[in-house]
């Protein structure tokens, strides 16, 4: 591996951050890895009454109560369907622990700042305030989210009364 110095005498890896890509439908995306704490697979969650329909409900993980939130359901993303590669991130969010349900987990990549690109303005219609930039790997592009930001968003409802 070659790093290249930068003028500051650091190299330029050391600007590099590493995302955790997954899938929502037909896209790609990807989080910060370090708010990754596991990844399990799908199960049965415990249904809370009156939850928005993107809150599946909540499971005991060890003895903590983490709401599950279904990604897919969330962008609105059309039917769900719960199969084999269905996966459950479960994340550590402003210090609370949060499950998001995605279609799968596709890999873990390093971007430099040079493969993130800023996100593009597209109209008052389309809330693009979670989305922090596009990533560019090997002609692969990632929507890459502020997952703190999403979920701790007013219309997620997570951080206050959820568990």
């Amino acid at each position: 591996m070659q790093i290249e110095q930068t003028t500051s005498g650091r190299s330029a890896e050391c600007c590099a951050r590493e995302f955790l890509t997954f899938s929502l439908g037909r896209e790609e995306y990807g989080m910060d890895i370090l708010k990754v704490q596991e990844i399990r697979g799908y199960d049965a969650v415990t249904h809370i009454a009156n939850a928005p329909e993107f809150l599946k409900g909540v499971i005991n993980l060890r003895g903590v109560i983490v709401p599950i939130v279904d990604m897919r359901i969330k962008f609105r993303l059309g039917q769900v369907a719960y199969n084999e590669f269905t996966v459950v991130i479960i994340m550590n969010v402003l210090g609370r622990v949060v499950g998001m349900v995605v279609d799968g987990v596709s890999d873990v990549v390093e971007l430099g700042p040079e493969q993130i690109k800023p996100a593009p303005e597209l109209g008052s219609d389309l809330d693009t305030r979670y989305i922090t930039g596009l990533g560019t790997q090997n002609s692969q592009m990632l929507i890459l989210i502020d997952i703190e930001k999403l979920m701790s968003s007013s219309e997620m409802q997570l951080m206050d009364n959820a568990a």
